[in-house]
């Protein structure tokens, strides 16, 4: 490391916004593009540092970030405005560091966080867009969306909700708290739907999001939607939506 930059070590935390369609999600995966290797890269290009940066979790490939968060412990001797604007500077236009700020040593962007807030993003019309084709999940069949949101009201509190996650997850407990769920449809027919829980298991917003479409569509009923959520069993009703229309929209500390 340069001379020059080396100081006592600070905890750096920082609030990152992404479009995610050119990587293979948050996490470093060897050789393949991600965001967290991206972000590192630049640090190591900036400060000479060779250190790993946390996240308050993982997105998968092709999904968005309007406020995802991490922290990293640097021996810089560069205020965080001048380290945001350094950042921003060398990483790709799809990455922007949005804020940058010092915080106390025991913060931890993934465990610190108390909840999460994401959005999916339904384009709810007959044709496609070209200019949205990354950002939304083009359905063209129109949605009942009062049906949706009877469906989606039953998600909130807390559940076992394993039936909307892959088989293949490893983590201690299923179980998690829906604090809220809301569905809004736009003037543009976008179609927002917003979850925010305690936490979330693999593929579980996109799994929401893709049953409740069947809601919309009337090939499965809110009762039924219900039952599926209680049961735990997965049925060939549930679908899992395209990644580009996700977004992890928030953390909350």
């Amino acid at each position: 490391m340069p001379e020059h930059t080396r100081t006592e070590t600070k905890n750096v935390k920082i609030v990152i916004e992404y479009d995610g369609t050119e990587y293979h999600g948050w996490q470093c995966q060897g050789d393949l593009p991600t965001v967290q290797k991206t972000i590192e890269n630049a640090i190591q290009q900036i400060t000479g540092e060779n250190l790993k940066i946390a996240g308050s979790g993982r997105t998968d490939a092709g999904v968005h970030a309007m406020g995802q968060v991490a922290n990293f412990f640097t021996e810089t001797k560069m205020d965080c405005k001048t380290l945001q604007k350094a950042l921003n500077s060398t990483l790709p236009r799809d990455i922007s560091i949005i804020s940058s700020r010092h915080v106390s040593e025991n913060f931890h962007a993934q465990f610190s966080s108390r909840s999460k807030i994401y959005e999916y993003r339904i384009f709810n019309t007959p044709y496609h867009s070209a200019l949205r084709r990354n950002a939304v999940w083009h359905v063209p069949r129109k949605l009942d969306t009062e049906k949706m949101k009877e469906a989606a009201s039953y998600l909130e509190g807390t559940h076992d909700f394993s039936v909307f996650a892959t088989a293949d997850i490893t983590v201690k407990t299923t179980v998690r708290t829906v604090k809220r769920i809301q569905i809004e449809k736009s003037d543009e027919d976008i179609i927002a739907i917003e979850i925010e829980a305690d936490g979330f298991l693999k593929r579980m917003v996109r799994m929401i999001t893709g049953t409740l479409a069947e809601v919309g569509k009337g090939k499965i009923s809110p009762k039924e939607f219900r039952q599926i959520l209680e049961s735990g069993e997965k049925t060939k009703n549930i679908f899992t939506a395209p990644p580009q229309g996700l977004f992890l929209k928030k953390v909350i500390y």
